[in-house]
């Protein structure tokens, strides 16, 4: 089975003001892209894949050390949650808008609400959420 991954630090701000928004003494565990071995089959483009909320800025609905799956194909519409890469970093946010104005909004208002040009800088639709440990305390966003 292939080894799929991404590249994914943090659900906090991109940009300069990600230090700034990690508190002490947290951990934040990158994860790059793996070399491709010509051996191994590589992985498809619209594969889902899973990854661990860090931070508090998609509080109360999503918070941290839950599962969130992302499919890479979904269809992002107003009101998804979304993976975007915004000033070479990932973030983790709703999207809304509408045809020639999109939004990626926290849902702490805390964090800055970032303005996108359009609907290129999502990378793939929230699927699914689910706490470590508890199948049964999962929730689904997509019918």
């Amino acid at each position: 089975m292939p080894k799929c991954n991404t590249e994914f630090a943090d659900a906090g701000d991109p940009g300069s003001n990600r230090d700034e928004s990690l508190r002490p003494g947290r951990r934040v565990i990158p994860i790059h892209p793996l070399a491709h071995d010509e051996a191994s089959e590589p992985c498809s483009g619209g594969e889902s894949f899973a990854l661990m909320v860090l931070g508090d800025s998609m509080a109360p609905e999503f918070v941290e050390g839950e599962i969130v799956v992302i499919e890479p194909d979904g269809l992002a519409v107003d009101g998804s949650y979304v993976l975007a890469l915004v000033d070479g970093g990932w973030i983790f946010r709703q999207l809304r808008g509408d045809a020639e104005n999109w939004a990626l909004y926290p849902l702490n208002a805390a964090y800055p609400t970032l303005p996108v040009a359009d609907l290129s800088a999502v990378r793939g639709v929230i699927i699914q959420k689910s706490k470590p440990g508890r199948r049964r305390a999962s929730k689904r966003y997509v019918a």
